[in-house]
């Protein structure tokens, strides 16, 4: 389990094939000080086990699965990507909850940088647009933050400034100087795939939902 609040940017370093799969080397300092062989480190935002580490860097496995359905799949040697490790039990829950499963991936349709605030419109799958909601929370490359806009529910509107109208599903989300010096949402440029998980609690309630969506089925020979 995981907060989103990233706590280095780290770097790829090394990229071996692994059966259907690859075997990551991660340079992360912090990270990788005190890792241990099993646990949990959430790379832009997808949840991998440690499998070895150095004073520097961390090894992790990742599967053919997660590489078709995380932007994790297109990285290179030197791609640079958020670290966060697992929470533990009794600290604050600075972000949201995260798990560290990607739902799908979205592309970053345009980028309104201001005085010291940034605005970042991204694609968003059409499955996934009814669990985002104005002000809900999405963790974007592993990164809690806090839905700024989004499109309605008819899956069009008016674009931001200067765009024109965009097709489909987006959302937008507004970075302070924070987030944008200490993530890499700060280096994001259009066209750019982003990994995106949304909130548990809405996953939760749209599964619930559809169940009590179904009609019963009546008894052969009897009706209800």
């Amino acid at each position: 389990m995981f907060t989103g609040i990233i706590e280095e940017i780290g770097e790829i370093t090394a990229i071996a094939p692994a059966g259907d799969g690859w075997r990551l080397t991660v340079r992360a300092p912090k990270a990788a000080a005190d890792a241990v062989h099993g646990e949990s480190i959430a790379v832009s935002g997808v949840c991998l086990t440690v499998v070895g580490s150095t004073a520097e860097t961390f090894d992790t496995d990742v599967m053919k699965q997660t590489l078709d359905v995380a932007a994790i799949g297109g990285a290179t040697v030197g791609t640079r990507v958020n670290i966060e490790k697992a929470m533990p039990v009794g600290a604050r829950l600075g972000g949201h909850i995260v798990q560290g499963h990607v739902d799908g991936v979205g592309e970053v349709l345009e980028v309104r940088p201001g005085a010291q605030w940034s605005v970042l419109r991204v694609s968003l799958p059409a499955d996934l647009a009814p669990l985002v909601v104005d002000k809900g929370s999405i963790s974007v490359d592993g990164t809690s933050l806090t839905v700024s806009a989004v499109s309605p529910s008819s899956g069009s509107g008016p674009a931001g400034a200067g765009s024109g109208a965009e097709a489909g599903h987006w959302f937008e989300i507004s970075l302070i100087p924070e987030t944008l010096s200490a993530t890499t949402l700060g280096t994001r440029a259009v066209g750019d795939r982003v990994n995106l998980e949304t909130d548990i609690l809405a996953r939760h309630v749209e599964r619930l939902l559809a169940f009590r969506a179904v009609p019963a089925v009546a008894p052969e020979g009897g009706s209800r």
